[in-house]
């Protein structure tokens, strides 16, 4: 898949600069890919494009489903163009940071602007085109979404019985009775698939590849786990019998506990994983590299009963790795994928990316810890088949990372990397350092390559809330920042 030495960016949607509180898909992304190709960079990395759930600090990571995408990354100003809003119908938008997402103003601020459009709508061919494309998944979810409204917001799990079990003569009555809501969710799928398919194409013609991302487990509030609960290891009752976590380590006494429900692997066994399948397709068609979060999962997951406070009492549990990308390999031929093979990583884990030639992830910030000069992270250790980052959505930023390091970790880099290393050159020589290694692809967050402090963290790992936030102001783009960079992919051969 990596045949070629080459750079990118990871810069979620949500961070790109907007006159509507939030990142969207509109000129300033077209804008942002014009910078890429510019200054040298090959990829784009972003975060998932599914549907976000206040409820769970509007993390990218916890959706409501796996396969519909986010309406917030919709461009007022492309449904301008497409005359289905007038500019004096957009109001009150002023008042928004252009430094950080309000999700709670801007969501309603955003959705008022989309029924006006949706009231302009006509469906042609496009609409009908899409529907036949996506239907599988699509109606469900735009009912999903429509009853979640209509019962405020409550998760599925605690709707009446007869929704909650999907009796068929029920949700044809209530689908019925929303069936307006039900259509304007349709409608914002619709928009989202347009908007996003002609930017990657923009992306794609401009020479950058398009890297986007999968989690591996789905939430047990969503659409996915609604419409099959089968797939998952529930009770009657559709509560769920276990959840998902990582058992205790170095980091936790207690381990994580994460809630999601775990997979019913010998079930989508016996359906040829078709599931799985069209969940891969469908990202398929969104980017043009996959990388699956948590891929260990895969191999074998930690799986604790649903009623233990913590991560503790788990147990490790294998999936069927082996049938179901060798399942994949059949049905799809190439698998673009990377896999997210971070942490503790088992002889199995490592057994299975080899032999499909999956890159995996090395992040410089672990390199410089006491193992240094074995470190499988450090400069001098790492493959050439690899992933390299500064770091990633959840690390902090460099400079971040650097200022609270202790005072002997510091010693340990200036040794390593030399005398002149301090806070305010680190994001450039971890820079350098990456560009330089033997690893097919590096990608750095924007955040590293303005050298920002940790107020620009994407994500705060345990922390529930405030997350998820941080964009960007075009003038940090500058004209000598392209020309570096560009620079520096021609010295270090990361561009033709």
């Amino acid at each position: 898949m990596l045949e070629k030495r080459a750079a990118g960016i990871l810069l979620h949607i949500t961070s790109l600069p907007s006159p509507y509180g939030v990142g969207d898909m509109g000129p300033n992304a077209y804008r942002f890919a014009d910078f890429l190709a510019d200054s040298g960079q090959k990829y784009w990395q972003i975060l998932p494009l599914t549907p976000t759930d206040p409820g769970c600090g509007n993390s990218p990571y916890s959706s409501p489903s796996a396969f519909a995408g986010n309406p917030l990354l919709i461009s007022p100003d492309l449904l301008i163009e497409e005359k289905l809003l007038n500019k004096n119908e957009i109001v009150n938008f002023d008042t928004f940071s252009d430094k950080s997402v309000d999700f709670d103003r801007v969501i309603p601020a955003k959705t008022d602007l989309f029924f006006k459009a949706f009231a302009a709508f006509r469906p042609g061919e496009s609409y009908q085109h899409f529907y036949e494309q996506n239907h599988i998944w699509l109606e469900d979810y735009a009912r999903f979404a429509a009853f979640k409204n209509f019962f405020s917001n409550l998760p599925w799990y605690q709707w009446p019985e007869e929704i909650r079990d999907r009796h068929q003569s029920a949700l044809r009555k209530l689908a019925q009775q929303l069936d307006a809501q039900i259509r304007f969710q349709m409608f914002l799928q619709y928009l989202f698939n347009n908007q996003w398919q002609k930017l990657k194409s923009y992306c794609n013609n401009k020479g950058i590849l398009t890297i986007g991302d999968i989690p591996y487990y789905v939430s047990y509030d969503s659409c996915d786990v609604w419409t099959d609960p089968q797939l998952f290891k529930l009770n009657p009752d559709k509560s769920p019998q276990f959840v998902a976590g990582v058992p205790p380590d170095y980091f936790s006494k207690t381990g994580q506990l994460w809630g999601n429900p775990v997979y019913q692997w010998d079930l989508m066994r016996e359906h040829g994983f078709s599931w799985w399948k069209y969940r891969m397709q469908h990202n398929f068609n969104l980017y043009d590299i996959v990388r699956i979060d948590h891929f260990r999962g895969f191999i074998a997951y930690w799986q604790v009963p649903a009623t233990e406070k913590t991560a503790i009492n788990g147990t490790w549990v294998q999936a069927p790795v082996w049938d179901i990308f060798n399942t994949f390999k059949y049905h799809f031929g190439s698998l673009p994928i990377i896999a997210e093979d971070l942490g503790f990583i088992t002889d199995d884990v490592k057994k299975v990316i080899k032999e499909f030639g999956f890159p995996g992830m090395k992040i410089l910030q672990f390199a410089f810890d006491e193992s240094l000069p074995h470190n499988p992270y450090a400069p001098h250790n790492l493959v050439e088949y690899c992933t390299l980052y500064t770091g990633t959505h959840d690390n902090n930023t460099i400079k971040g990372w650097y200022v609270k390091l202790e005072k002997k970790d510091k010693q340990r880099i200036c040794d390593y990397l030399g005398e002149h290393v301090n806070a305010n050159n680190i994001h450039t020589v971890l820079m350098q350092i990456a560009w330089m290694s033997v690893a097919k692809l590096v990608i750095i967050p924007l955040q590293d390559i303005f050298g920002l402090d940790e107020t620009a963290i994407m994500n705060r790992p345990g922390i529930t809330f405030g997350n998820w936030g941080w964009r960007f102001t075009y003038d940090l783009l500058n004209s000598e920042l392209r020309k570096n960079l560009a620079t520096g992919m021609a010295l270090y051969h990361r561009v033709e």
